[in-house]
């Protein structure tokens, strides 16, 4: 039986399965309740083992607009403790770490857009497949933050540093065919075929013998990681906590969050 989630969706065909972010009236924003919910479904699916592959998706019009501005890292408050709001801090990157660690082979299917935190849920999957038109951007110095999450030195693995300085300090906004020349994506396809090379890529590697698969990602991911030994993940929570406290920053976050607003207004 799957897992009840408030804001995903699981379903299964065989050895291969859906992982869906499923909050299409929130254009799949990652909220704190979504990114708890993601780790706990990697752990899920590391027991069971006739899950061969699974395939990471959004609901409706778009893959997710990444971080959901109404659950943005707020100041502490005197009701929180220390521990508590280091653990807000630390929550992305626990999900990346559980996605990326997970046994299974996972390919990302991605349409619309992939924002911040939701670019980085798509880098930790093995394969990244997007649609034509798809766009991306990593918008979280316009928020007066860092980028956390273990993003920079998986940025830093997969397209070098100056790549990687660029796209983060200048938020730009950059399309599907640049992100597959960078090397962040393995395919572009008409997004009416989409779904069917996902589910067609996830049928020919289950066909495949599972030891050799998951002894290659580990390899491979050892490697990488190798990369950013020196980095420490543990300490982001106390990194947002020190930033978030920054007048400059602040003031930076209100802008962009009241900017987003004016622009669904709008929509």
């Amino acid at each position: 039986m799957n897992p009840n989630f408030t804001t995903l969706k699981i379903e299964q065909q065989e050895s291969i399965a859906f992982l869906t972010l499923n909050r299409p009236k929130r254009l799949n924003a990652l909220s704190g309740v979504c990114l708890r919910e993601l780790a706990e479904a990697a752990h899920w699916f590391n027991q069971q083992k006739h899950i061969k592959i699974v395939i990471v998706r959004g609901e409706g019009r778009t893959f997710s607009a990444g971080a959901d501005i109404h659950d943005f890292p707020n100041n502490p408050t005197e009701t929180e403790t220390w521990i508590e709001r280091r653990d807000k801090g630390q929550i992305g990157f626990r999900m990346t770490e559980a996605i990326g660690n997970m046994h299974a082979i996972t390919i990302a299917q991605v349409h619309g857009f992939a924002i911040g935190g939701a670019f980085l849920l798509m880098l930790a999957c093995d394969f990244r497949m997007a649609a034509e038109g798809t766009f991306f951007s990593i918008p979280e110095v316009d928020l007066g933050i860092p980028l956390s999450w273990g993003g920079i030195p998986k940025l830093v693995s997969e397209i070098g540093p100056a790549r990687t300085k660029e796209l983060v300090m200048t938020c730009r906004r950059f399309d599907a065919a640049e992100a597959k020349d960078l090397g962040l994506l393995n395919q572009v396809v008409k997004k009416e075929e989409l779904a069917k090379h996902c589910l067609d890529f996830a049928q020919n590697l289950a066909e495949k013998p599972i030891v050799p698969l998951i002894m290659t990602k580990e390899q491979v991911n050892a490697v990488a990681k190798n990369i950013g030994a020196a980095y420490v993940g543990s300490a982001e929570g106390d990194m947002l906590q020190t930033v978030l406290k920054d007048p400059e920053s602040k003031a930076a976050a209100t802008a962009y969050m009241a900017g987003i607003t004016k622009k669904s207004s709008l929509a």
